[in-house]
């Protein structure tokens, strides 16, 4: 059985992604192989919030040029994580 730490690798902040936190949307970067019941298990213990709704979406790495052989960068997912009324992750939960 994985951690919640093995799920949940890093809590996404960039400049698209502070515009959801008014409607209580945050960006994770989870495990591919987890599913959405486990990652709002491992985001309510972890943050110890209220967990509204997961959606989930793998996006899939772009094939590079190195030298002379052809490579991919990897695939990885993401989560959007809608909060309950009231819930936040504050900057001393992170």
């Amino acid at each position: 059985m994985k951690s919640n730490y093995d799920i949940i690798k890093a809590l996404i902040k960039t400049e698209k992604t502070t515009l959801y936190e008014p409607l209580g949307k945050y960006l994770f970067l989870v495990d591919k192989s987890c599913n959405k019941i486990e990652i709002k298990q491992a985001i309510e213990q972890i943050y110890k919030v209220k967990v509204k709704d997961v959606n989930t979406f793998i996006l899939r790495g772009k094939l590079k040029r190195v030298r002379y052989q052809a490579g991919k960068t990897p695939d990885f997912k993401k989560a959007i994580v809608t909060l309950k009324e009231g819930q936040k992750i504050t900057a001393a939960a992170v």
